[in-house]
């Protein structure tokens, strides 16, 4: 990567509207981002019926919703994506989306995908990781539920399958994060422990922390984005708004302007 790779985390904040996902993807493109991102799930196979929301979706969604039931109508389906990455192919930006088991990566394997994304609490699922590695695909991977450990395991598990093209992202999981919780210097530690390419993924309501990552070598950086951060949904109010979107690439690419090349 000659800059870095700028993802426009789309995630659920469709709201299970394929028609709200493509105008997602057109304002992606329009803010510059290089890639728009989503998440790919059936809620039965990542939730019980029972499973209790986090704390931060309690405090924007229905209190008396289910987990399950609220995942439930962020669903989109396989003819979705192929719509969605057709749309991203028209409109000039990479299309990606998060797997949550292995039927989610096998049907993003078959449309064609350039890259992977792994979520955090996937760090974990050793064969998972090995099963989308060995599609020979970029990963992007995740650490906001991991420590160094597990860190070091799932990365292992990817290049033991002989896929090399992994960046590995700083995070936090936490909706939204605090600015003293952001722990870029971990972004540091794992690319000089590991010998790994890193970036950060951010959830920290303003900018600052993805750019002082990139002065430090982040990659890549992904942030949640959305429409209007008033339409009902667990991520909308801790995403960004088209205009913050625009302010975070541009900012981004002035911050990369402004680190020369190093010659005094």
């Amino acid at each position: 990567m000659s800059s870095v790779y700028i993802i426009a985390e789309a995630g659920v904040n469709h709201n299970g509207d394929v028609g709200m996902a493509l105008r997602l993807v057109e304002e992606a493109r329009a803010a510059g981002a290089d890639c728009v991102k989503f998440q790919t799930f059936r809620a039965e196979r990542i939730v019980t019926a029972v499973s209790p929301k986090a704390n931060y979706q309690l405090e924007v969604t229905d209190r008396a919703e289910s987990q399950f039931d609220m995942l439930k109508k962020l669903e989109l389906g396989r003819d979705d994506f192929a719509r969605i990455k057709a749309h991203c192919a028209r409109v000039g930006i990479q299309f990606m989306s998060t797997p949550y088991d292995p039927e989610d990566a096998e049907l993003l394997h078959a449309l064609g995908v350039d890259a992977f994304k792994i979520a955090s609490g996937q760090v974990v699922e050793l064969p998972f990781l090995r099963q989308v590695a060995r599609y020979g695909k970029r990963m992007i991977v995740s650490t906001g539920m991991a420590d160094m450990a597990e860190v070091r395991e799932a990365v292992h598990a990817i290049r033991s399958t002989g896929n090399t093209d992994l960046i590995v992202l700083q995070c936090n999981t936490d909706y939204p994060s605090r600015i003293e919780d952001a722990n870029l210097r971990a972004m540091l530690t794992m690319r000089d422990t590991l010998k790994v390419r890193v970036g950060y993924s951010d959830h920290v309501p303003e900018n600052l922390v993805c750019f002082a990552a990139v002065a430090l070598g982040a990659e890549v950086i992904e942030k949640h984005f959305t429409l209007d951060r008033a339409l009902p949904g667990p991520d909308h109010s801790s995403s960004l708004e088209p205009a913050g979107l625009r302010a975070l690439v541009q900012g981004i690419r002035d911050v990369e302007r402004s680190l020369g090349d190093g010659v005094k």
